[in-house]
């Protein structure tokens, strides 16, 4: 069940440093600097969507981040705090997502996952995600595949 006072909004700058943070923790999680993180914030090419999502203000939950190539996008990073998985925040991510990306005329999601992230991939699955192929040794601490996904928007 998704917390009841979860907001998804723009990511903005004062991010960062929760961000940062929470993705500390987690293994799957880009482990960016600050400066790689207000970089994406003000990329105009390619187009980028990044949102964040708190369960109060100030205390952020999980983000998500695309990348726009109209008509693909590919969903860069999805990841929320340990302590609110399973609560369908990831999914409330990659909806927001994708209402973002369909306005700007996207009409194919693309997404790289590690076949080792058995719960991203369980989730990818039930959103209607389907391999399409493989990137071999994409993946570094470990070193891992990537499985490529795609799902059509409609």
């Amino acid at each position: 069940m998704t917390p009841p006072n979860l907001r998804i909004r723009p990511m903005t700058s004062s991010d960062i440093e929760g961000v940062r943070a929470m993705a500390a923790v987690l293994p799957h999680a880009p482990h960016w600097t600050h400066a790689s993180w207000e970089t994406l914030l003000c990329s105009v090419a390619p187009r980028r969507v990044l949102l964040s999502a708190e369960a109060a203000p100030g205390v952020i939950t999980g983000f998500a981040i695309a990348s726009l190539m109209p008509p693909e996008a590919e969903l860069e990073s999805v990841a929320v705090a340990p302590e609110f998985q399973r609560q369908g925040i990831a999914l409330a991510l990659i909806q927001a997502i994708e209402a973002e990306i369909r306005a700007a005329g996207v009409t194919v999601l693309l997404l790289e996952v590690r076949p080792s992230n058995a719960s991203a991939r369980a989730l990818y699955h039930a959103l209607g995600f389907a391999p399409i192929g493989r990137r071999p040794g994409y993946y570094a601490d470990p070193t891992e595949d990537a499985l490529l996904l795609q799902r059509e928007l409609h």
